[in-house]
């Protein structure tokens, strides 16, 4: 493809935008469940009616995730406040409702994460995006890439 023909940063970082928002939001749900069984795993799995509230709960982070991903990275570049892994870290609500509705005691957690993230009592906080789902760690340093380049090309001569 020549380079007249190659989208400029803004598109390329819209479709890479596009790309990590259905990427991210495919692996909310599975995240959510997984969060669950995974606190529960000591106790024989979650119940049935657990499982079920984890599987309700994840399809609600999903769309929950999903929308607001999509509007975030739909935005221009320099109206973009937050991060896709900060989207994801309100999300931790979602597995932390269900875990405090079965009865699960909260997990021994070191200072920085009872300071960084008190609405957290089981440490489920994804570090990276990649911590969700490992698929999304390419998704994501494209997407990263991409609003890099569209940044430096818009303000390179504001310096």
């Amino acid at each position: 493809m020549s380079e007249a023909h190659e989208p400029g940063p803004d598109a390329a970082l819209a479709t890479r935008g596009a790309a990590l928002a259905a990427a991210v939001t495919a692996a909310v749900a599975p995240w959510v469940l997984r969060c669950v069984e995974e606190r529960m795993a000591g106790a024989g799995g979650p119940p049935p009616p657990v499982r079920a509230a984890a599987l309700v709960a994840g399809a609600d982070a999903a769309a929950d995730v999903g929308t607001r991903l999509e509007a975030l990275l739909a935005m221009d570049v320099d109206a973009q406040g937050a991060t896709p892994l900060q989207v994801v870290r309100d999300a931790v609500r979602y597995p932390t409702a269900v875990l405090r509705g079965a009865g699960v005691a909260p997990v021994a957690r070191d200072r920085f994460a009872a300071e960084r993230f008190p609405e957290d009592p089981y440490g489920l906080t994804p570090a990276t995006l990649e911590a969700l789902d490992p698929a999304l760690a390419e998704d994501a340093l494209a997407w990263g890439a991409a609003k890099a380049l569209a940044h430096r090309r818009r303000h390179r001569n504001s310096d």
